[in-house]
């Protein structure tokens, strides 16, 4: 084996469920006219099917957090990638452990989560995760907390529903 971690080790992929003995997870619909762009993203339940959040929601509509299926395999992805299913059913984490991608901030032990849901950047995609509050551009999720700063690459666990 030729790989050395000389810091820490990674925090995990995004959309892994990091302690699944404390973990509540439900089967949900996907909506195919409105797909996750990747897992690790908050959902909300709109017409009965599992959607991202999107732009102006706010944090009562959320839902729950998309799992990344595990074991799985894909003949679309190239390696190192992994794309949600645009439809069928999926996974959501209710409460529980989860890595995520963190797009902005510095994450710390029991830091608030945030979304953006407005006003859309380099890095910084509508949905996606992060951990200092822009104006009405983000929603805190409540009951989401970090578990620790990022790795290198981003990824953090998170608390949700604890």
């Amino acid at each position: 084996m030729s790989t050395a971690i000389l810091y820490r080790m990674p925090s995990g992929i995004p959309g892994d469920v990091t302690r699944p003995s404390q973990s509540t997870i439900e089967p949900v619909p996907l909506d195919p006219t409105a797909p996750f762009s990747a897992y690790g993203l908050f959902g909300k339940i709109a017409n009965g099917k599992f959607v991202p959040i999107g732009e102006g929601d706010v944090a009562t509509a959320v839902y729950g957090l998309l799992v990344r299926p595990y074991p799985t395999q894909s003949s679309q992805d190239p390696l190192g990638t992994s794309t949600p299913p645009t439809k069928g059913i999926a996974d959501v984490l209710r409460r529980g452990y989860q890595t995520v991608k963190l797009n902005a901030g510095v994450a710390a032990l029991d830091g608030q989560v945030y979304v953006r849901v407005a006003a859309a950047a380099a890095g910084k995609p509508i949905g996606g995760i992060e951990a200092a509050a822009d104006g009405t551009n983000t929603i805190a999720i409540t009951g989401a907390t970090f578990m620790a700063g990022a790795d290198a690459d981003g990824n953090v666990e998170i608390a949700y529903n604890i």
